[in-house]
């Protein structure tokens, strides 16, 4: 049984005595300083201002990491025991590659979950939740990719690629959408054309904004309906948001008879407009005839109001202009047609009565 473990020479499955020594004394020494040093972030843990940062899976974290620096350490001492092969790869090669996918999961997964509680902390979820998504994304590409680098992948990736034919054409038209709704939404998030809670109007959909994701945008239409439209569709249509700038002009037509003063008229929605609160006074008020209808005089109204405001104060514009203009004896002519025949017409009147 002894020789089972110690070859003649005395050494430990084919290892020297001091290959064995430093392998011990790289092992003790890692698991020494990172149970130190979880320790020790476990007792800063309880008096941080930032307990969503620096926390016991921190620490447990950080202390994994260091053991598997060590790990490595040790792997190279025993560089010649992980000559074995699992299929067909090197088995140094597999732990190394499981190695950088598990830490980089860890460490973007804790990023993301950082990101979403400043975000919610600062007012800018949304914000925040795109810029975790893309980094855990990003991370998580460089981490397989090196694995791959590591593994020899690169190589045999092109050849599957080359030797899955008509396969890969099929899934390359298959996953066209989503790759073209996730990059739609990464250049979303740079040009911000819209946000949470803003007005918009996205190809034949209006709306609110209910929520901004990776792949898609949902808005919540006018009669209470969701509707999830997809980021390459919201980034290829024409975006109207109503809510872009902090202040937006309310226009209205009001017509009156042809019989009425125009400038009289014009003089008392001025006067309306300037008596309303929320009408902004800079950029000034305009009104003016516009049109000469079929049945009126066409006087255009535009006003500068706060967004927040802009349906209320235009409601608000119609039903003063239209008191003003009643009290003033100023008709709101309705529509009206004249009627013209080339020739006389002969009408005939018959004045009948019917017996009960």
């Amino acid at each position: 049984m002894f020789e089972l473990f110690f070859s003649l020479d005395g050494s430990f499955y084919g290892l020297p005595h001091m290959s064995i020594i430093k392998l011990v004394s790289i092992i003790a020494l890692g698991l020494l300083l990172s149970h130190f040093i979880e320790k020790q972030l476990k007792v800063l843990s309880e008096n941080t201002k930032h307990p969503w940062i620096l926390n016991e899976d921190t620490a447990g974290l950080v202390s994994i990491f260091i053991l598997a620096i060590f790990v490595i350490f040790a792997l190279n001492v025993l560089e010649g025991l992980f000559s074995y092969e699992v299929f067909g790869f090197d088995l140094k090669s597999l732990i190394y590659s499981f190695l950088i996918i598990y830490f980089s999961y860890r460490i973007s997964n804790r990023s993301k979950r950082y990101l979403l509680v400043k975000g919610a902390q600062e007012g800018k979820f949304v914000e925040y939740r795109l810029k975790a998504s893309l980094f855990n994304y990003l991370v998580m590409i460089i981490a397989f990719g090196i694995s791959f680098q590591i593994l020899g992948l690169t190589d045999r990736l092109g050849t599957l690629l080359v030797a899955g034919g008509i396969t890969g054409i099929i899934l390359g038209f298959a996953s066209q959408t989503v790759v073209s709704n996730f990059i739609s939404g990464i250049f979303l998030y740079f040009d911000k054309p819209l946000k949470i809670g803003d007005s918009v109007e996205i190809g034949n959909k209006s709306g609110m904004v209910n929520d901004i994701k990776m792949m898609s945008t949902r808005i919540r239409t006018w009669d209470g309906v969701l509707v999830r439209i997809p980021n390459e569709k919201v980034f290829n249509s024409e975006i109207i948001n109503n809510k872009k700038y902090p202040a937006r002009r309310a226009e209205v037509t009001i017509g009156i008879a042809y019989k009425e003063d125009i400038d009289r008229a014009v003089e008392i929605i001025v006067k309306v407009l300037r008596e309303m609160t929320y009408v902004l006074v800079e950029p000034e008020p305009v009104v003016f005839a516009n049109n000469l209808g079929d049945s009126s005089v066409d006087i255009t109204v535009r006003a500068w109001a706060p967004t927040e405001k802009w349906l209320d104060i235009r409601k608000e514009m119609i039903r003063n202009i239209k008191k003003a203009l009643d009290n003033e004896k100023i008709e709101i002519p309705f529509p009206q047609r004249t009627i013209w025949f080339p020739n006389d017409l002969n009408i005939k009147l018959n004045d009948e009565k019917k017996d009960k």
